[in-house]
């Protein structure tokens, strides 16, 4: 291996088992202040990205996350919060990991190791030129995640990637690669830790951004957003109580209607 795993160098912090609580929460703490900076340093790189991404969705395509162990259930809870998030299809942002669904709550021993499981687990889903992949492992050595890249590129369908290292096997296998160098984990090796956080906010950031390009929220509201709980429905009224004046009966009433914020908007407005 011709690059250095920093994500596998030692921590900055030592004896953690002679630390009291309060030492311990607050060296975490003040690793995690470094997430963000470093994040912000690839902000041009996660920019490109979606600017890729988006005119494929526009088009029918869809979004698909593809990881192991931490980075693949990070996969999978962004994509799982699209639908209720933005009211869109939950096809149309995927998350896979490496050894199933079963693999989300249970590690699935050496599941990440396999060549060739990651492209059986998109064809099943169809995949196509239309859609986009993201490799999603902070070491940047994954093969069930690098070898998926390598096909998905072969087949030219657009990938990028989300790692932890510089100059990593996935990085260099896709197309628009996001390096977040957070440096050595608390606990060392832990890339559940820094590496985890700084993966959720590039998540965050691309399917919030391309969730809003294609119109699903107005001003800065979720006016697609499932109704699927009390606190959503009560955040629903309030929005057409306040963006139209009216009482909580009449908001009620539309939302009772329509379903959603958007379409009671546009009821009310006729």
């Amino acid at each position: 291996m011709t690059f250095k795993k920093i994500t596998e160098t030692p921590s900055n912090h030592n004896d953690l088992e002679k630390k009291s609580v309060g030492e311990i929460i607050s060296s975490i703490n003040e690793e995690d202040h470094k997430v963000a900076a470093a994040v912000q340093k690839k902000l041009n790189d996660i920019s490109k990205l979606i600017k890729r991404i988006e005119p494929r969705m526009k088009k029918g395509g869809r979004l698909f996350y593809i990881g192991a162990g931490t980075s693949g259930r990070l996969g999978i809870l962004d994509a799982s919060e699209c639908p209720p998030t933005f009211g869109v299809s939950d096809g149309l942002v995927i998350g896979l990991i490496a050894g199933g669904d079963k693999a989300i709550r249970k590690s699935q021993e050496f599941a990440e190791d396999s060549l060739s499981q990651g492209w059986k687990d998109l064809k099943n889903y169809n995949i196509s030129k239309n859609d986009s992949v993201i490799g999603i492992a902070a070491s940047g050595t994954t093969p069930y995640v690098v070898s998926t890249i390598e096909k998905c590129n072969s087949e030219g369908i657009l990938t990028g990637c989300i790692t932890c290292n510089s100059g990593s096997p996935l990085s260099k296998v896709s197309e628009i690669p996001i390096e977040i160098i957070v440096g050595p984990e608390f606990v060392t090796g832990s890339t559940r830790m820094k590496s985890g956080t700084a993966q959720k906010l590039v998540l965050n950031m691309i399917s919030t951004t391309i969730m809003i390009r294609l119109g699903k929220v107005l001003g800065n509201k979720m006016v697609d957003m499932q109704l699927s709980n009390n606190k959503l429905v009560e955040r629903a009224e309030k929005m057409l109580i306040n963006e139209l004046k009216i009482s909580r009966k009449e908001a009620q009433g539309l939302l009772e209607k329509n379903k959603n914020v958007r379409d009671s908007l546009k009821e009310f407005r006729k």
